[in-house]
């Protein structure tokens, strides 16, 4: 397992009661890292036992292999990007499309780290895995051979950034070994939070580059490789098979035989090389001067659906995730989508509305398996089908582009897996799809009403925890049901996540309880009426006696089920659940102590 921090969302700053709880993923602990002798960090959890190389094999510090290293050298740049014996180019190229952009590699590679001042031998980094950006910790020991790093370096010597940085990844992915042989597209996904597509090359030419124009000045990272050879040959233009490039624009060019268009693509740690769009010529068909202005030419845009992007970079999408998980026997998740207004594109005569879709299997990598996906549109007014990726595909991440008309759809997306397993879906549309307010705060935002309403110290009392709710219930879709929030609700709230019976919260139990109150809230929105439909989402299985019961002790007077009376039903029925999992024997008694009762 990685060692992992979640980041927030935003940054806070300023002191509150709950700061003197510290976090658990802050403090350092003996089963996260040792120190040495020399008070230096030793992270126990990375895999070093799996490498490809163990013959002379010499894990070493910076300060071992160089006597005065630093971090970033003169700025972070594609040139300290060098490749080792480690087939992870792909990783090595989305990096070297990064770096173009400082304020997307500051974000994945944080500053103010270095081996001076405050130096503990301890590196962080930041990933997006499924919707979050997460904080890896790392020791900056690294793989050597006689003396010499045998993956990632930079071609300054004193420069450890870049191989840090592979080995925070490597962390992420379970070893050096996850990351022998991948795709581009993945780390750019883990390092920017954008949607990725793979499109093969059209046997027009010109076709390609009327689609990449459109999407380097809407900002998209892209890359590009060729796979129609042996590993390692190249092709007559220098372009070597199997290798990822990051396309750095589109250039029209002057040659002895008039203008051509080319797609401007560079390999990591090396120049400029030109792929010809429209007619096969070399080169040096080129004049000097054409070269060298072609070859001064080095931006690169970047694709993403928020604050990610460059400043004057034409931002199209807007986003909305989606976290499920499919269980057998249960059927596929349905996701809703309304279209309200359509794309301002001149050239679309049917005035509809584009979309991506992009389906994503969570923790691919580590467990080595890679489930037959697929995704179904269905339009909501007519029950009809619509549309869906051609073939259930092995990917990690399922991408399906296309257009609709203004209207109400339902997304399903599928798997054909005999276990659970947890997935990503992401919605990207260029308008505002339909607004949708939430059941309850994010884990942020209930942070924040807790230094609002928790002034006594930093825990949290029923009382503090009705005056929570009642705010938080008001603002969201629910707004209205907050009249029927009770003390008693929230005093069965506190006891079931009260694990000292203090009789109120510290942080660690709210942020508990309110992860729960969140994801029944998530699985049932807008479906109350529903609600043995409900039960069976959340994994609780009622007959219709219980129904019926349940009907008639948590209605209201107008015969509905409030908001807050569902989560003080789901309470109840989540500590019915965990006294039914100790009659082991279906017999239907059980024994338990007084500390099995607080749990």
């Amino acid at each position: 397992m990685s060692e992992t921090k979640k980041q927030p969302s935003i940054d806070s700053s300023g002191s509150n009661p709950w700061e003197s709880l510290g976090s658990p993923t802050l403090l350092w602990s003996p089963t996260s890292g040792l120190p040495l002798q020399d008070g230096l960090y030793t992270d126990t959890k990375f895999p070093e036992q799996d490498m490809l190389i163990q013959k002379d094999l010499v894990w070493k510090r910076p300060k071992e292999i160089c006597p005065f290293p630093q971090f970033i050298a003169d700025g972070a740049t594609r040139i300290d990007i060098c490749q080792g014996i480690l087939h992870d180019c792909w990783f090595l190229s989305a990096v070297a499309s990064l770096s173009l952009y400082p304020s997307l590699l500051y974000r994945v590679v944080p500053s103010g780290q270095g081996f001076q001042k405050g130096y503990i031998g301890r590196f962080s980094f930041r990933f997006w895995q499924y919707g979050e950006w997460t904080e890896v910790d790392i020791d900056d020991r690294l793989p050597t051979q006689n003396g010499q790093l045998i993956y990632l370096y930079s071609s300054n010597k004193n420069e450890f950034w870049s191989a840090l940085l592979e080995k925070a990844y490597a962390k992420l992915k379970g070893g050096y070994t996850a990351l022998n042989m991948g795709f581009p597209h993945e780390a750019m996904a883990d390092m920017t939070g954008g949607v990725t597509e793979v499109f093969t090359v059209p046997s027009d030419p010109r076709i390609l580059g009327s689609f990449l124009h459109p999407l380097l000045q809407e900002g998209a990272l892209i890359n590009c490789g060729n796979t129609r050879g042996a590993i390692e040959e190249s092709n007559e233009f220098g372009i070597v098979f199997w290798h990822a490039y990051s396309v750095t624009g589109l250039e029209t060019i002057k040659t002895t035989i008039g203008l051509v268009q080319k797609c401007l693509a560079r390999r990591v740690c090396e120049c400029v090389c030109c792929l010809m769009m429209c007619f096969r010529i070399e080169w040096n068909m080129v004049s000097t001067e054409e070269q060298q202005r072609v070859q001064r030419i080095q931006q690169v845009c970047h694709l993403s659906e928020d604050t990610l992007s460059e400043s004057g970079v034409k931002k199209p999408w807007k986003c909305t995730l989606h976290h499920g998980c499919w269980i057998p026997q249960q059927g596929s998740p349905q996701y809703s989508l309304t279209l309200l207004e359509e794309d301002d594109d001149p050239s679309d005569p049917k005035l509809t509305c584009s979309f991506l879709l992009a389906l994503m299997q969570k923790h691919t990598r580590k467990r080595g398996v890679l489930s037959d996906i697929a995704l179904q549109i269905y339009k909501v007014s007519h029950v009809c089908f619509l549309s869906h990726a051609t073939a259930k595909d092995q990917r990690r991440e399922l991408v399906l582009r296309g257009r609709l008309a203004p209207g109400h759809y339902i997304i399903i997306p599928c798997a054909e897996t005999n276990k659970e397993e947890e997935f990503l879906l992401r919605v990207l549309t260029e308008k505002p799809m339909s607004p949708r307010l939430a059941g309850l705060p994010s884990g942020n935002e209930a942070r924040e009403l807790c230094v609002k309403h928790c002034v006594k110290g930093p825990y949290c009392s029923p009382l503090d925890l009705y005056n929570l709710l009642t705010e938080a219930i008001a603002k969201g879709v629910f707004a209205g049901s907050e009249k029927q929030l009770s003390l008693e609700h929230c005093k069965s709230f506190a006891v079931l996540m009260d694990s000292q019976g203090m009789g109120r919260l510290n942080l660690i139990e709210f942020q508990a309880l309110w992860a729960k109150l969140r994801k029944w809230t998530v699985r049932t929105f807008g479906c109350l009426q529903y609600f043995n439909l409900v039960c069976s989402g959340l994994g609780i299985r009622v007959d219709e006696f219980i129904l019926q019961l349940i009907g008639l002790r948590y209605t209201e007077p107008d015969m509905n089920v409030s908001f807050p009376g569902f989560l003080f039903l789901l309470t109840k029925l989540d500590c019915i659940r965990k006294f039914q999992a100790f009659d082991a024997t279906g017999m239907g008694v059980i024994s338990v102590n007084c500390r099995q009762v607080k749990t």
